[in-house]
């Protein structure tokens, strides 16, 4: 894989996470509501600020394995079945459940950093996605250019997160309805598909 694929990887991949709908995702929407594009933007910072520090971690626990063919290979295809299983259950739920439904949550924190902090902290699935789909992009990263590759990679993946955050409060503040969509249902199932090839071809270069 060269550069440009790759970074059209990190990019694709990212894009069928940041847009699947969460806890962050109906959160921005009332608190865009409320504040608009800087809501999503500061929330952003708030992911930010738990993210970064995860992948320098994984980074940098990450460095041995990358000279590892065996390692590489598992972490490989570890990361293309939970893409694979990722894009089934994202096809699945967009297929099934009501992505317009806010919902009640009680609780949120008053500022948009905050909200960012907790939501993305506290978010179990944050997690499982970077030990598994975001560590073969990790090992990937180290492997083009070391812990700058890493940052690198990164960067091609965080832009998306304050887009889609900013532009999701933006719209929430003008009362637009975009997550339950039709228009939006057909980009996640397109997502999840795209997923579903990436994951096959991780387990097939692992095999």
């Amino acid at each position: 894989m060269n550069l440009f694929d790759f970074v059209v990887t990190v990019i694709a991949i990212t894009a069928s996470g940041a847009l699947a709908p969460g806890p962050l995702t109906f959160a921005i929407l009332m608190h865009g509501s409320k504040r608009g594009a800087r809501a999503g933007f500061l929330c952003a910072i708030g992911h930010t600020l738990v993210e970064f520090p995860l992948v320098l971690a994984l980074a940098f626990g990450l460095l041995a394995a990358a000279s590892q063919p065996f390692i590489k290979s598992i972490i490989g295809l570890v990361g293309g079945i939970g893409l694979i299983a990722f894009g089934v259950l994202q096809i699945r739920e967009t297929m099934k459940t009501n992505l317009g439904s806010e919902g009640t949550r009680k609780g949120i924190p008053a500022g948009s950093v905050l909200l960012g902090l907790a939501l993305t902290g506290l978010n179990p699935y944050f997690l499982l996605w970077w030990l598994t789909i975001g560590s073969v992009l990790i090992l990937q990263a180290l492997a083009f250019a070391a812990l700058a590759g890493v940052i690198f990679m990164y960067v091609s993946h965080v832009w998306m997160d304050y887009a889609f955050l900013s532009a999701l409060a933006h719209f929430g503040s003008k009362g637009k309805k975009i997550v339950g969509s039709k228009y939006y249902r057909i980009v996640l199932i397109a997502f999840g598909l795209i997923l579903i090839y990436y994951g096959g071809s991780f387990v097939l270069a692992a095999i």
